[in-house]
């Protein structure tokens, strides 16, 4: 999926919803990170991708704030 479509498709999405969502990708996160400690990580580039995915979320919950939408 392509960037534009991916932050269109976080657009229409709740505001709890999103947040769920940074809550689950941080858990992930963190569970990548303990499986990179311990040697069991088979492709780095997933740690990558999830941050770029986190801070996604977190633009998108930023500019909800900034506009004060409550969905």
């Amino acid at each position: 999926m392509k960037k534009n479509k991916i932050i269109e498709e976080l657009r229409k999405v709740s505001l709890e919803e999103l947040k769920e969502k940074f809550s689950s990708l941080h858990k992930e996160l963190f569970n990548l990170r303990v499986k990179q400690k311990l040697g069991q990580l088979k492709n780095y580039a997933s740690l990558g991708l999830l941050k770029q995915n986190i801070a996604r979320v977190k633009t998108i919950l930023a500019e909800n704030q900034k506009l004060g939408k409550r969905k």
